[in-house]
């Protein structure tokens, strides 16, 4: 049974997604402030929150950026608002999806189930890889553990800089464009939001690169995307 957090304000909303997420056999808990939400977020470990931008005593994109901190849970946000500012800045907090207000229950159906089925192909890529120990000279990754280690040094990264850095270093050579980075790492489509991947991909540099002008590890397949550079592996 997956479990559910969903951190919604409108009581209306959460009843009628409650109801239809114990349809998919999840369990659902229910935070209707964005302070309990976190809370519940970090202490009960759920597969899946639900998330509200606009929620009282904190807002949901504070919440999201507190969440993407310190884990990995999938995220898929709701709000009323249909700005592309608004879709932009939670998927560069870390969101996996963004469904305007109002949606289908359909739809929201579809995207849990397809969120979950990312999540899995995700873990179960890495663990069929069998390399829970990755190490390029100074650069070391336990996926295990989800640490890395650059020069005796422990490097933190975000969940999505972790997962783009273990899906590129454990296939050194392959290039992947920006929209196969979205599909893999993000789980979803977002048309003309490559440049979600492009800011990613300079934060995880600047932690990991000695030189951002001159990448060891994470080099840009001209025309194409990325690729983890073979030469170190």
């Amino acid at each position: 049974m997956k479990k559910v957090l969903v951190i919604e304000d409108d009581l209306e909303i959460v009843n009628l997604l409650e109801i239809h997420l114990k349809d998919l056999d999840c369990e659902v808990t229910k935070a209707h402030d964005g302070v309990t939400g976190l809370r519940l977020a970090l202490d009960e470990t759920p597969d899946l929150i639900i998330l509200d931008i606009a929620l009282p005593a904190m807002d949901g994109m504070e919440v999201c950026r507190e969440v993407r901190a310190k884990s990995n849970t999938p995220i898929i946000m709701l709000t009323a608002k249909s700005e592309e500012i608004d879709r932009v800045l939670g998927l560069e907090l870390g969101a996996d999806d963004y469904m305007t207000k109002p949606f289908s229950i359909r739809e929201f159906l579809a995207r849990v189930k397809a969120t979950f089925r990312r999540n899995n192909m995700i873990r179960e890529s890495l663990n069929l890889e069998n390399k829970v120990q990755m190490s390029f000279g100074d650069l070391q990754i336990n996926v295990e553990q989800r640490k890395v280690v650059v020069s005796n040094q422990r490097v933190e990264l975000s969940p999505k800089e972790f997962e783009l850095l273990s899906l590129m270093a454990s296939h050194p050579g392959k290039c992947y464009s920006r929209s196969d980075l979205l599909r893999l790492i993000w789980g979803y489509d977002f048309d003309g939001y490559e440049h979600t991947v492009n800011s990613h991909i300079n934060r995880l540099r600047a932690k990991i690169e000695t030189d951002m002008n001159n990448p060891k590890f994470i080099i840009t397949a001209w025309g194409v995307g990325y690729k983890f550079n073979e030469e170190v592996a």
